[in-house]
């Protein structure tokens, strides 16, 4: 069990990451998304707060607040229009696999970076014949020479340009005191030889690109494999927080769009009347806004059931479901409450439409987040 910030540290955390998103603002994250830099000066300047540690053990640089705190930076940096997917990846799903299952050495080596910000992890697990079934990863790692050999292929990995190592999930065979096979994940720095990438030409404005890797004979120590025989019980410890930050983010876009569109509806005046003051404009945001209110509960309980030690699989499934679907109905909403002006990129609208779209098929598709509540909520029969 984590020991958990009060509502007073929340809000204090929340005001103050507030504060550092309004030196830079949706400009700044739609102009890093085709210059290059990761939005690296935002991230530094989350990581000098300590925003991006906050899940992280005090012993480590963290904060050690658990990942409702975590969640609280993640829709407040989407709420200020700067919505970085990385951070449901690094300081989330990487940190959290470290923390849990790494060894002592990895821990002190990665997680003070990982909490500062000076260090960042890319997670590497889907595979063009793998998707979502994890057990069809066909990346094998051997054990050769008292080392791991890594071949294979990985696909839609994140920000690897700007990664400095990744978790990696392969096949492992072999390996020191009768290691089982099957997934295993393994540490694998993103400058490591026999180790190549390609990036994916997406149509999302984002500053963190997407690439497919190739691994030939990559070669990393047997230090490198995280937590032994524990295998996809490693995996799993990083899936809950990955939706729980994912659907944080999402809300962050709702609020973001929502409150945009609340304020050109007061100030746009036509036939008299500010266009607020129509029904045609004012119910399709009040429902997003109840909507809103309902998805921010679902990920606020999941963070709590995670930071409380409880698996909370079927809420984070529900959170990212729920989060996912409103922030399409609330851009829309805003978009359409915009009208021409919302498909300018001057209004700040459209350009978070690729995003949106694609967090209802990442970082698991809400048709699978739909088999995981049917079966694990409802008790209907697997089909998968």
């Amino acid at each position: 069990m984590t020991q958990t910030a009060g509502a007073e540290e929340l809000a204090a955390l929340r005001e103050a990451v507030r504060a550092t998103c309004l030196k830079f603002g949706h400009d700044y994250f739609v102009a890093s998304s085709g210059d290059g830099s990761n939005a690296r000066a935002f991230w530094d300047e989350l990581g000098a707060l300590g925003a991006l540690g906050v899940a992280i053990p005090e012993e480590y640089g963290g904060g050690g607040q658990g990942l409702e705190a975590l969640a609280v930076v993640a829709e407040e940096i989407a709420a200020n229009g700067l919505p970085l997917m990385l951070i449901a990846l690094s300081p989330a799903v990487c940190a959290t696999m470290l923390k849990d299952h790494g060894s002592p050495a990895q821990k002190a080596e990665w997680l003070p970076g990982l909490a500062d910000g000076s260090k960042v992890m890319a997670f590497a697990i889907t595979e063009p014949d793998a998707g979502s079934n994890t057990h069809n990863i066909s990346t094998r790692a051997v054990f050769e020479d008292g080392e791991w050999v890594i071949t294979g292929q990985k696909y839609y990995v994140s920000h690897v340009d700007n990664a400095d190592a990744m978790v990696l999930v392969a096949q492992a065979e072999g390996g020191p005191d009768d290691l089982p096979a099957g997934p295993k994940a393994f540490l694998v720095p993103t400058d490591a030889p026999g180790l190549s990438r390609t990036e994916i030409d997406v149509e999302i404005i984002s500053p963190e690109s997407q690439f497919s890797l190739f691994l030939d004979r990559v070669r990393v120590p047997a230090e490198a494999l995280v937590s032994g025989d524990k295998g996809l019980g490693v995996l799993f410890t990083g899936l809950n927080p990955e939706r729980i930050l994912s659907a944080a983010l999402l809300n962050g876009i709702s609020r973001y769009a929502i409150d945009k569109a609340v304020a050109y509806a007061r100030e746009r005046n036509v036939w008299g009347a500010p266009i607020a003051t129509h029904q045609a404009i004012a119910h399709p945001l009040a429902r997003a806004e109840t909507r809103l209110a309902g998805a921010r509960l679902l990920t606020l309980e999941s963070a709590r059931a995670t930071d409380r030690g409880e698996t909370g699989g079927v809420a984070a499934a529900m959170a990212k479901v729920e989060a996912s679907e409103v922030a399409q109905m609330a851009l829309d909403a805003a978009i359409q409450t915009h009208g021409g002006n919302g498909m300018s990129r001057e209004y700040g609208l459209s350009t978070l439409s690729g995003l949106v779209r694609l967090f209802r098929v990442a970082p698991v598709s809400t048709e699978m987040m739909l088999n995981h509540i049917s079966h694990k909520a409802l008790g209907l029969p697997r089909s998968y």
